[in-house]
């Protein structure tokens, strides 16, 4: 589904990414970890579209990734983005509106119905059914979070990104998150890509695990080199954790 070839990613003399080679399959969990600054979100923004690579190829499907995000891919990051004004079945109404061409931010008649029904049947699958007429500042993280889910999966996506969409959940949430994404996950047969700082939590969800470090270091010039995937780790359920543990130190 999507082929990495040769990918390079600097802004001026600052190298980020370098020399990135990798196919993903339709249907994979990339969980990725790393130092902060090593790449991570850049790649995940060059997937989105935000940013554009400097070098190289980066397909979808055989064609380069458009330039610009695409109802294609949705993304959910740590940070929420509601309407304080709207209440959460609104929030998603909202957002539907804006997917229109010409919009108005408005809706109408039949658009209007449909809209509602395609919002309360994904507020259903993320588990907020029963939240329709609260206000973002009546939810707690977690509920917010789902929100956030439901709105990047409004078009239909066939990849998600998840940019450490839990760090700032407690424990308990972010399990119910982890199997929230999960059931999401085989449900919509998404192909996601994540970044999380907690390795456990890399290997509990993806199917695979990307570890980006820099392989080359010049202490006179320390932004002359990029960061690159040093391990791509198949993951089974079944496998023993400590011992893919071991690999990544």
């Amino acid at each position: 589904m999507i082929e990495v070839k040769n990918l390079w990613k600097n802004y001026g003399e600052n190298v980020v990414l370098e020399q990135l080679n990798v196919t993903v399959a339709e249907g994979d969990f990339i969980t990725m970890v790393g130092s902060s600054g090593c790449g991570k979100s850049t790649f995940l923004n060059l997937l989105l579209g935000t940013e554009q690579l400097s070098r190289g190829e980066l397909l979808i499907n055989g064609k380069p990734i458009a330039s610009e995000p695409g109802p294609e891919r949705g993304i959910v990051f740590q940070q929420y983005s509601l309407f304080p004004h709207m209440t959460v079945l609104e929030n998603i109404m909202a957002a539907k509106a804006f997917e229109r061409k010409g919009f108005t931010g408005y809706l109408f008649g039949k658009a209007k119905r449909e809209a509602k029904s395609a919002a309360e049947k994904l507020l259903k699958e993320v588990g907020l059914e029963h939240a329709l007429k609260k206000y973002p500042h009546e939810l707690s993280g977690g509920m917010k979070q789902r929100l956030a889910i439901a709105q990047a999966l409004l078009g239909k996506p066939k990849i998600l990104l998840l940019d450490e969409p839990f760090g700032a959940l407690d424990p308990g949430i972010r399990a119910e998150m982890h199997q929230l994404v999960l059931n999401l996950w085989r449900e919509h047969g998404l192909t996601i890509f994540m970044v999380t700082h907690d390795l456990k939590e890399g290997f509990y969800l993806g199917t695979r695990l990307w570890v980006f470090d820099k392989t080359r270091h010049d202490p006179q010039a320390p932004n002359a080199y990029g960061a690159t995937i040093t391990y791509d780790l198949p993951v089974s359920k079944n496998s023993n954790y400590e011992n893919l543990l071991s690999l990544t130190k």
